[in-house]
This record gives structure tokens, C-alpha cells and sequence, in this order.
């Protein structure tokens, strides 16, 4: 399928965690084609950096063909990684960070490159509890999806 033929997914995803770590959650929204598709889970023990990853994770996951997708996130973290190219050098370095420690979060860094390989992904920072509507939406879903696991 050439680049121009691939559909193009809108993607908006956030995380939350009560304390951190804590009971957590994470929401997503994927819109095509005027249809929208909201995701959510969470996990009784965890962090928002790992919620927010889910939240790519499980997007990603969801989309059953090669796509171009827009994923929006508030998380300069996972948008830093890929924009500023940080996690090519923690692969270079063997997963570590240029201060020589462990990455964290590793083994959703390795599902979150594994889940992206079939698409062309183009990352967007939005500002966190903000006017973004869509980003609202998601970050509702995560704190409602938190709840559960309280």
C-alpha cells in the first residue's frame, strides 16, 4: 500500500494514576472516517508514565491495517522520545539513558516500537488539561478507568 493510499487515524490518548504509584487508568480515542472508537483499562499498581504508554500501546493495537496515525498525547515523555530521537539512543546505548541508567519502563518502550512497526506515526504534544477537547475526553477516560482499580 503506498503512503498517500494509507488511512490516516486520529489517535488521542492519556493516562492517570491516584498516587504514583497507584490504582491507574488510561483512555484512548481513534477516529476514521467519521467513526470514533473509545478504549480504556488500567491496573491497580502502576505509574502515569506507564499509563500513558498503555494508552499508545493498546491504540496501536486496535488498528488492524498499515496506517498513517496522528497520535496526540499530553506526555512529553513518550512524544520527546520519538520527536528528539531519545529512544534510538537508549537502543544504542542498550537501554540505557545518556546518564547511563536503566531506561524505565522498558518492556513497554519494546511493545510500544513493536505495535508502531506496521504504521507511519506522527506524534503530536498537546498541552494537558487544557482547551484540547479530545484530549479532556481521554483524560476523563483514564481517571474513570483508574476508579476501577481503587
Amino acid at each position: 500500500m503506498s503512503e498517500k493510499s494509507k488511512k490516516t487515524v486520529i489517535v488521542y490518548t492519556d493516562g492517570a494514576c491516584s498516587g504514583n504509584p497507584g490504582p491507574g487508568g488510561w483512555g484512548a480515542l481513534l477516529q476514521w472516517n467519521g467513526v470514533e472508537k473509545e478504549l480504556t483499562g488500567g491496573a491497580s499498581n502502576t505509574t502515569n508514565n506507564r499509563m500513558e504508554m498503555r494508552a499508545v500501546i493498546e491504540a496501536l493495537k486496535a488498528i488492524n491495517q498499515p496506517c498513517h496515525i496522528k497520535i496526540h498525547s499530553d506526555s512529553a515523555l513518550i512524544v520527546n522520545a520519538f520527536k528528539k530521537g531519545w529512544i534510538d539512543n537508549w537502543q544504542k546505548r542498550g537501554w540505557k539513558t545518556a546518564s547511563k541508567k536503566p531506561v524505565k519502563n522498558k518492556d513497554l518502550w519494546k511493545k510500544m516500537l513493536a505495535a508502531m512497526k506496521p504504521h507511519k506515526v506522527e506524534w503530536i504534544k498537546v498541552k494537558g488539561h487544557s482547551d484540547n477537547v479530545r484530549n479532556n475526553r481521554v483524560d476523563r477516560l483514564a481517571v474513570e478507568a483508574s476508579k476501577k482499580y481503587q
